[in-house]
């Protein structure tokens, strides 16, 4: 009898972690390995909220919180979801998890059935996919491309749309693609949602605060689906507590009181020194953690520049977050050194196994045809990343640069 439920069997592994291990691997045997793999800011946490953990250790918080957090965090975070979004929730209605990944499994678990549907815009995280089949759910992709900015219109929404469907889950701002939703994208989407009061929208807006154009809009903004609607959010990546492991919802009374059954009964309480912790985060004026979203601007513009001179990569501008998701069609197809590359995990590998540079390849975010790089690394590392880039492609591929650039 075999021991392990199909359920586990439905899973992959997630494929950042798959390239960031083998990248680690290569440089654990001696390659000078650059890995460009991991969403994580490359930023110390900041100095008053690693004071507020010590202080809460020696002030003895070590016992169990309440399960969907202390009230105090509940409160800074309705503070905060009213100061930067113009959201009204009530510290019911919020609950405080292991993480923002928590925060998702908490209502996918809440409100699907065997079979039920979720919507995923691709590209999507590459956790997406695999979280709705934990829960027995059927990913519904809509696809997306390169040429319109990766996002979705109403009228696809509409179109995808059955009566099994239950959920829309997506990130804006957008993991792996860097855009995002504007105010009027939004509210055409909203429209769509009030017209199916079964459906539950995720709003996953953990990147928020890393965008270097406006403040992000929350569909939760839209009266007609507040009632609809998921927000989550967490400590990770605007504040760089990626190991902290605090996220959190908000939701409407009648799911918000779901999460907190469901998680009450899978991890109870998330750790109580990273919640004070996050307590002194959230009650600080945002701008004085600018200076990381600035950082990550100026490589932004520094890694685009030179990835776009790159022979048969197209390479859009990302407004937020800290990925460029490039287009690499023009590799699928080709041999490249004997090496068939029937997708962009192929590319990927081939680039990490040639250049020692490691990126994500596409396919879990629903992209087979784009690479994800990441920018939280240093400028010296972004800047050789991409000359060791040019350089392994243009001895692997037969065809002159303009040639390449015209497909």
């Amino acid at each position: 009898m075999d021991r392990l439920s199909n359920r586990l069997k439905r899973l992959g592994y997630s494929q950042t972690f798959v390239m960031s291990n083998k990248a680690r691997e290569m440089r654990a045997n001696g390659a000078d390995v650059i890995s460009l793999t991991l969403g994580e800011p490359d930023f110390d946490v900041p100095e008053k909220v690693k004071q507020a953990a010590h202080d809460a250790i020696d002030q003895n918080y070590s016992h169990y919180s309440p399960v969907p957090g202390f009230l105090e965090l509940r409160e800074a975070i309705a503070a905060k979801l009213k100061r930067d979004n113009g959201l009204n929730y009530k510290p019911t209605q919020i609950c405080v998890s292991n993480g923002a990944k928590q925060a998702i499994l908490n209502v996918l678990a809440a409100v699907l059935n065997e079979g039920d549907e979720v919507i995923l815009p691709a590209p999507f995280w590459v956790s997406y996919d695999e979280m709705v089949k934990m829960m027995d759910g059927t990913s519904v992709v809509i696809n997306t491309s390169y040429e319109n900015d990766f996002k979705i219109t109403a009228e696809q929404l509409e179109e995808a749309i059955t009566p099994r469907t239950k959920v829309l889950l997506y990130s804006s701002p957008c993991n792996p693609s860097g855009s995002y939703y504007t105010y009027d994208e939004l509210k055409s989407l909203a429209e769509v949602i009030a017209k199916h009061p079964h459906i539950t929208v995720i709003s996953d807006e953990i990147y928020e605060y890393i965008n270097y154009e406006t403040t992000t809009k929350s569909i939760a903004a839209f009266d007609e689906i507040y009632d609809q609607v998921a927000v989550i959010n967490g400590m990770s990546k605007g504040f760089a507590m990626t190991g902290w492991r605090i996220g959190y919802s908000a939701c409407p009374d009648w799911l918000a009181k779901a999460c907190e059954k469901i998680q009450g009964q899978m991890t109870s309480g998330a750790n109580t020194v990273a919640q004070r912790a996050s307590l002194a985060a959230l009650n600080t004026d945002p701008a004085e953690f600018r200076y990381m979203i600035e950082e990550f601007r100026k490589r932004r513009d520094i890694f685009y520049d030179l990835m776009k001179d790159i022979p048969g990569f197209k390479v859009l501008l990302p407004k937020s977050a800290f990925y460029l998701f490039p287009d690499i069609s023009y590799y699928i197809g080709k041999t490249l050194n004997g090496q068939e590359i029937e997708n962009s995990d192929d590319l990927a590998m081939y680039l990490l196994e040639n250049a020692h540079v490691g990126s994500v390849g596409g396919v879990s975010f629903g992209s087979p045809e784009c690479l994800r790089f990441s920018y939280a690394a240093s400028e010296a590392d972004l800047r050789e990343a991409v000359r060791r880039i040019k350089k392994c492609l243009q001895e692997s591929v037969i065809g002159s640069v303009d040639e390449i650039n015209a497909f």
